[in-house]
């Protein structure tokens, strides 16, 4: 009973997963399917950015980019990165960077922040901020949650050729 059960779960959910796959081209091009945000990240706003660093490499986190003397720094703990950033943002920010890996590295295909921008306006959300829609480098955009939490886009890579 038990392997019938798993068997049957394990078809309807290898049908979700090609379902999802053959259609994503699709969707993407009407804006109705999910896009591709890019690396994520948390962005803290810190008071003192060297007792912040402290304490995250305490659990296991070190720096792999930015820099301290600048009030920057991005910290990695397996699959969890993290940016503590001191006198740049009011509050924690979550952050995507569209066309980077996790690794910073610029990924050979993604959705440019400004493709993403005006699926975001066709479907009504208002954002805080915007990318220039007559440029095709690095840009960024944000938009705010219901709850008034912060997501920054922040591609910071030329768009992908089409």
């Amino acid at each position: 009973m038990t392997r019938t059960i798993m068997g049957a779960l394990a078809f309807i959910l290898g049908g979700l997963v090609t379902t999802q796959e053959t259609d994503s081209a699709s969707n993407q091009a009407s804006g109705d399917g999910h896009l591709r945000l890019g690396n994520f990240s948390v962005s803290l706003a810190v008071k003192d950015i060297g007792a912040s660093r402290g304490f995250y490499e305490k659990l296991g986190f070190r720096a792999i980019g930015g820099d301290q003397a600048k009030n920057w720094l991005i910290l990695q703990n397996e699959t969890s990165t993290i940016g503590l950033f001191q006198g740049m943002f009011s509050k924690n920010v979550m952050t995507f960077n569209p066309g980077w890996d996790r690794n910073s590295a610029t990924l050979p295909d993604f959705d440019d922040v400004r493709d993403i921008q005006r699926t975001l306006k066709s479907r009504g959300l208002t954002l805080a901020t915007e990318a220039d829609e007559a440029t095709s480098g690095p840009a960024s955009l944000m938009v705010v949650d219901p709850d008034g939490n912060p997501i920054l886009l922040d591609q910071h890579v030329p768009s992908p050729r089409k």
